[in-house]
């Protein structure tokens, strides 16, 4: 049963529909990991569009780091998304110091490794966003390097990676 597919692709290409119909192919009842931080009123918004597209057939589940303290065994999880979740490693909301890249990379992949040692079939979805233009930003720069990183780390475990082009699947791995 366990098995790994990593959906990668840019900004509204279609990856997180894609993976909820992967999802729901596999499975009648999936299982909806969020890993986002909700910053402000159009992202909320964003938030309900999501669960509302989804139906109630979905477990929800809003984790924005420690995805593997929930036991998700022997059901099909899909991890919307490595970005954001990755966001939440590389900034510090909890009044302790910014973590370096390196800390931040680290102890993500701790997370997913303890995540993914479960026996369940995980879609991961991320975003290509090292593809564009080099930031002027450093902090930018250094987030892009870390989310470049851990996007090859999930790679490199995945049975599957489906890079999505303008909402049509490509088969990468």
């Amino acid at each position: 049963m366990k098995k790994i597919i990593l959906v990668t692709g840019g900004q509204r290409s279609g990856k997180s529909v894609y993976a909820e119909r992967t999802a729901l192919a596999l499975s009648p009842t999936p299982v909806y990991m969020a890993t986002a931080h909700v910053w402000d009123e159009e992202f909320s918004e964003r938030v309900r569009r999501h669960k509302e597209r989804r139906g109630p057939q979905w477990t929800n589940i809003e984790e924005e780091k420690h995805l593997s303290r929930h036991d998700v065994a022997g059901r099909v999880v899909v991890v919307d998304c490595v970005t954001l979740w990755c966001t939440n490693f590389f900034f510090n909301r909890e009044g302790k110091a910014q973590p370096t890249v390196d800390e931040a990379l680290d102890g993500i992949k701790r997370e997913f490794d303890k995540l993914t040692e479960q026996d369940a079939t995980f879609i991961f979805v991320t975003n290509e966003i090292g593809s564009g233009e080099v930031s002027g930003n450093a902090v930018q720069r250094r987030f892009t390097d870390m989310q470049g990183w851990m996007n090859q780390y999930v790679a490199s475990r995945a049975d599957e990676v489906v890079m999505m082009v303008c909402g049509i699947p490509v088969k990468i791995k």
